[in-house]
């Protein structure tokens, strides 16, 4: 058992974590990792559909076309988390299902998909949190210009108070955006994720109009559920300088605010920090009159007042100055190996991070609630002779994830709940199927569902509201 936080009770049997009362339990999906059936019942085509058909772009050449099948199987994954003890679920709508153009008609089918699916939650005692986007841009809206086009903004808060409209009579909690750094720096200047670019120019225009449209969409979703919980999840990693000396720590900085301020400052004080306005528009990635991207109005809309903010925490960097990456479209900052323990996908395993991040959100930003929306692990654990999926390894990182999320309560932040990634293992974005997040081992080939060592610990700490 790992002794790096203190116990929050101790016992004559030894020693426990005890969550409070009203703690969220839960897992988390997404559409595009999950559903399949992306040619069924009007849908459109996604900005992953076709980033994911195009050579070259997935590890393994595969795509989401089929996933895990959710989308006919989503009896049968709801029967699943009711046995696994599940409180609440995290999925997100696919926008190409419910406005297959992205802006216009509205698809009736695709709607009464997630209706069906929300009936199915709630019938079976689990709270639906609902996030509207996952990345799954319609492709129309792409050849438009997608998220560097201004105009998406908008058209994101009408899909949003289309869904709000049809689901708010029975969904209480919405999150606008998954990850924005991922749908914006990932995808527009690194070019790791859908569309596909390599501009930093377009990056920052993209992760403006990003919030500008979570911005716009708080409001909407209100009008259309006036007893809405609203919020938006980032994805945060503490960044470590690899040295004591000015350049890393210099470097760390720069990466922060890449990663972590350039999303939560507009969020929570209603502007973008000074020093990466002056580095992007160094680089030329901002045009010298900042008002020529930011319009009046935008960042009161961005900082409109939201109930919670999710944080997805898988790992943190460990940051060295490089200078020649000046010339490239990346921050002059590199992440080291620490050299400690990894996960399949090559992330490091450290739990204290997450204990770092939700202080630092709770004191520099104080969001009124900080939900977990995502923490997991790859282990391609499978199963074995007698059918048993012993990933110890993923057990021991939720442990020592939940004991560090336990300490954080115990120092006044006000988390609410942790869902893990994921309920099932699925498409892992451009590392097709060979990352294995879920609780859930997925045979691809017969979509049968066996819950792993992991998934029956996950339901022993909700049972018990504690961490043994």
């Amino acid at each position: 058992m790992s002794s790096r936080f203190p116990p929050r009770r101790s016992s004559d049997d030894g020693w426990n974590v005890i969550f409070p009362a009203g703690f969220v339990w839960g897992s988390a999906t997404s559409a595009y990792q999950i559903e399949g059936a992306t040619g069924e019942d009007g849908r459109g085509e996604s900005i992953w559909d076709r980033f994911a058909k195009t050579p070259g772009r997935i590890r393994d050449g595969t795509s989401g076309d089929v996933a895990c099948d959710h989308y006919h199987r989503w009896r049968e994954d709801v029967a699943l988390m009711k046995e696994l003890g599940h409180r609440a679920y995290r999925f997100s709508v696919a926008w190409p299902r419910v406005v297959p153009q992205g802006r216009g008609a509205v698809n009736d089918k695709g709607l009464d998909f997630y209706s069906r699916l929300v009936d199915a939650l709630l019938e079976a005692g689990i709270a639906p949190y609902v996030t509207l986007y996952h990345w799954d841009l319609p492709q129309a809206l792409q050849d438009e210009g997608g998220w560097t086009h201004r105009a998406t903004a908008k058209a994101f808060a009408d899909y949003a108070f289309a869904v709000a409209r049809r689901l708010g009579d029975r969904v209480v909690h919405w999150i606008t955006h998954n990850e924005p750094w991922c749908a914006s720096m990932l995808s527009h200047q690194l070019g790791e994720h859908a569309p596909g670019l390599r501009d930093g120019r377009a990056a920052v225009e993209a992760s403006h109009h990003l919030l500008l449209s979570h911005g716009l969409a708080v409001p909407a979703i209100r009008a259309a559920c006036p007893g809405a919980q609203i919020g938006i999840t980032l994805n945060l990693s503490p960044a470590v300088p690899a040295s004591s000396s000015a350049a890393d720590a210099a470097a760390a900085r720069r990466y922060d605010g890449w990663m972590n301020r350039w999303f939560l400052d507009p969020v929570f004080r209603g502007e973008y920090p000074a020093d990466m306005v002056r580095g992007y528009t160094r680089k030329g990635w901002l045009p010298g009159d900042l008002g020529r991207l930011v319009l009046p109005g935008d960042m009161k809309a961005i900082a409109a007042p939201s109930d919670f903010l999710g944080v997805n925490y898988y790992n943190r960097a460990v940051v060295r100055s490089d200078r020649v990456a000046e010339e490239d479209n990346r921050p002059r900052s590199v992440v080291v190996d620490p050299g400690a323990e990894h996960t399949d996908i090559g992330w490091e395993v450290y739990p204290e991070g997450l204990l770092q991040t939700l202080l630092r959100v709770h004191l520099e930003y104080r969001p009124a609630k900080i939900f977990i929306t995502e923490n997991g692990a790859s282990y391609s654990d499978g199963p074995d002779g007698h059918g048993r999926i012993a990933d110890t390894r993923r057990v021991r990182f939720l442990r020592d994830h939940l004991v560090a999320a336990a300490r954080a309560i115990d120092l006044g932040v006000p988390l609410a709940g942790y869902f893990a990634w994921s309920l099932l293992d699925n498409y892992e974005w451009s590392h097709g199927y060979a990352q294995r997040f879920g609780l859930t081992w997925v045979d691809y080939a017969t979509q049968k569902r066996t819950p792993k060592d992991s998934a029956l610990y996950f339901r022993k700490v909700i049972a018990e509201n504690a961490v043994e």
